[in-house]
Parts: C-alpha cells; structure tokens; sequence
C-alpha cells in the first residue's frame, strides 16, 4: 500500500521549463534581424532545499536576454517558458530580478527602497516596516534605514537592492551579473552574503555571470553558453559540498574544473569566429 501512495505522487512542477526558445533583434532600424538565443531548452526542476543555477557564457552572448524571457519582461520569438508551471507571457509574479546596475530610488530611504516592492503587492504599512527592517539586517544594512542610497557606496547600494528583492519571498530570483561592477573584495564578500541568504530562503536563483570562478564558487548547477546566438553547450553539476569558502578557489579540484570551463569557453568563441569568417560577416 505504502509503495503504491509512493507511486503515486506528483511530480513536482518545475520551477522553471524552456522549449526551444529563439529570440532575435534588428541591429538597426529595417535591417534583418540577428538572432541572440537560438533553440534553447532547459528544465530546472523544483526542490524542497531550492536551487542555484548559474548561466555562464561570453560577455554579450545572450545569457541576458534569455533571463529576461524568464522574467516575461521579454517575449520569445519562437518556443514557450514557463515557470512554476504557469506560461510567461509578460511580467511574471512568480520572479523578481537583481540588476547589475546599482537600482535604489535615490528619493526614497534605504528602508523606503525596501518597502517599495511591498508596498506593489499589497502589504500594509506594519508588515513592511517588519519585513524591509529583517532583510535590510540580514544584508548587514540595519544601521542604515533612513540612509539616503547616495550615501552609499556601490557595494552597499547593491546589498540594497537584494534586500528589496529577497523581501518580496518570491520563489524565482533572476540576477543578472549583480556583482559586476564591484572590486574584488566587496565582491567576495557579498558572494559568502548571497550564499547566506539564499540557504535560508529555500528559492531559486538564476545567476548570470562570466566569471567562471563565480559560477563554481556559487552555483549547484552551470548552463555553460556558447558565443552569439546563445546555444547550452554544456550542463555541468558542481561537486563541491556547502558552504564553500573564498579558499577553495585554490582548490586543485576547482582549479581542474575551471580549466574545463575556459576551454568550453574557448571552443566556443573560435566556433563562432569560424562560422562568422565562413559567412562573410
């Protein structure tokens, strides 16, 4: 009996599904389209713990447009997303996006930028004091709450801008090279906070990046993308247990596996360049 109710059980919905998804843009007014995401299927699949999935790929190669077709800020040309089940087709209030750029209203409080989101979807004045005042904490921002965003530095701002994202509990996050802009330190440093905040939160992010070393320091999973137009040409599973600390980057496992992805990278760019050559272009 037991093994039949087992049996028996739904499959849980996924969390995100992509079916040969294609997008292109004009490069200028009337000329003929170029394509930026050629005939991608993905599934990231639902989990209890929740996930972090990394898209890496060249600067410009599509990883971009492709989280924004997640987001349903973008349609696709061709071919379908969906998330937690439901089809994309416009913005999706299953997701929520952490831009590179640093995105706080410099009219509002560091507290204001937080409640800002809350106050869209509804929640009463009380609930997101409560609310923007736990994350604005958790990111390490709780002596900052009537801060104007000018006052802070990029990092800081940045720490912002997650707190506002993360405050909304929506069970998709999107970043789109959050971090990019950063030095090195404050970028280590916000690596080990996202890490933090993402363990307790049970969600899925979607993380696009270039930095290899970011996507092993920080990922489960990687959909490693090939030049412009983006086609997954390998879908790697990280091995290493959490927490990963800044120390293992000198691992010999991790530097073997970072080899791996820069000849990925490689043989991608020159199958581009070559195809590119062949065509006149």
């Amino acid at each position: 009996m037991n093994n039949y109710l087992e049996e028996q059980k739904p499959t849980p919905i996924p969390f995100v599904e992509i079916r040969n998804v294609y997008k292109a843009f004009p490069t200028q007014p009337n000329a003929q389209s170029v394509p930026a995401v050629q005939d991608v299927s993905l599934l990231i699949p639902h989990q209890e713990e929740g996930d972090f999935v990394a898209f890496l790929g060249p600067s410009g190669c599509g990883k971009s447009t492709l989280l924004q077709m997640i987001s349903g800020l973008l349609p696709p040309d061709k071919g379908e997303v969906y998330a937690l089940g439901k089809e994309v087709a416009g913005p999706d209030a299953q997701s929520v996006t952490v831009q590179q750029a640093y995105t706080c209203f410099p009219w509002l409080s560091v507290l204001g930028n937080v409640e800002f989101g809350l106050k869209v979807h509804g929640a009463s004045g009380v609930e997101r004091r409560k609310t923007a005042t736990e994350y604005l904490q958790k990111v390490g921002l709780g002596d900052r709450l009537d801060a104007n965003p000018r006052q802070l530095s990029g990092g800081m701002q940045q720490r912002v801008a997650i707190a506002r994202t993360l405050a909304m509990r929506l069970p998709i996050v999107l970043m789109d090279e959050p971090f990019g802009a950063l030095d090195a330190q404050t970028r280590a440093d916000m690596q080990e906070m996202l890490l933090s905040l993402w363990q307790a939160e049970n969600n899925l992010v979607v993380f696009v990046t270039h930095d290899i070393s970011e996507a092993l320091l920080l990922a489960n999973r990687i959909i490693v993308f090939s030049s412009r137009p983006a086609r997954i040409v390998y879908d790697m599973q990280v091995p290493f247990e959490r927490p990963r600390p800044q120390s293992l980057l000198y691992d010999s496992q991790f530097l073997k596996l970072s080899q791996v992805l820069v000849g990925l990278l490689k043989h991608s760019e020159a199958a581009f360049t070559n195809s590119t050559a062949k065509s006149g272009n």
